[in-house]
């Protein structure tokens, strides 16, 4: 992987890890185009290294309230929320990893996310915010947060329509979303980091691994704070166009065997 590709592999996962449109799913499309397919799902979580520092960077003064406190509400939902994703991730690890590589569902899963994300625009805005979250509403969220883990399937995306179907409101859901994120790319580059150990993990250069980290963090951060604002006033259905389009290029090109 020459530093250019590291540089737009991180751009492209910073930037799609908190728009709704599936970093996982892009950072594939980005491998596939760079010729990187056997860097698979490693490559994807290393990655992720840079939004896991941008959003850290984005909830500093949340994270230190939880360190203060850890035992506080505010922990109790971050756990509850992340379960879901922890028990099915671990469980069905291969054929997760197996879809990652190969891509056969990928644009399938473009669609669902579409889908999913027009569907959002017809749920009645929510009056919830942050302190009135339940326990009940973040292992919802978090259910949806463990379906977005096919590849291609928006997480920030589910996370949001699921939060809405809570009744948060638009900003609360994305702001909640977001911070639901920080142990799922914490757990995910953990559980690579070991492959990394043990040397079963791809070679990567450290330069190159650099250089995607940092592009992926500041463009990360760029898009966390973007998409908060964005969702306050914009519309999901823009995004559901694109992966919809995105999806049926996808699967045209398979069927045709260009892909």
């Amino acid at each position: 992987m020459t530093s250019l590709e590291a540089f737009i592999l991180g751009l492209i996962q910073g930037l799609t890890e908190f728009l709704p449109i599936s970093s996982t799913g892009h950072l594939y499309l980005g491998r596939h185009a760079f010729g990187l397919n056997e860097a698979g799902l490693f490559l994807d979580t290393m990655l992720h290294i840079g939004t896991l520092f941008a959003v850290l960077f984005y909830y500093r003064e949340e994270l230190v309230r939880i360190i203060r406190n850890p035992f506080s509400k505010l922990t109790g939902l971050l756990v509850v929320g992340t379960i879901p994703a922890v028990v099915v991730g671990v469980s069905l690890e291969d054929l997760f990893e197996n879809i990652s590589n190969t891509g056969v569902t990928v644009g399938w899963e473009f669609l669902v996310t579409g889908t999913f994300l027009w569907f959002s625009d017809s749920i009645k805005n929510g009056r919830k915010k942050m302190a009135d979250i339940s326990y009940t509403d973040a292992l919802v969220i978090g259910v949806f947060q463990a379906g977005a883990i096919f590849p291609a399937i928006s997480r920030s995306g589910l996370t949001i329509v699921g939060a809405l179907i809570r009744k948060l409101d638009r900003e609360t859901a994305a702001y909640f979303s977001f911070l639901l994120s920080i142990p799922a790319i914490a757990g995910g580059i953990l559980f690579q980091g070991v492959k990394l150990l043990d040397g079963t993990g791809p070679e990567i250069s450290a330069v190159s691994l650099v250089i995607g980290t940092i592009a992926s963090a500041v463009f990360g951060y760029i898009a966390v704070k973007w998409m908060i604002d964005f969702l306050k006033r914009g519309s999901l259905k823009l995004f559901a166009v694109y992966v919809w389009a995105l999806g049926i290029i996808i699967i045209t090109a398979q069927a045709l065997g260009k892909w």
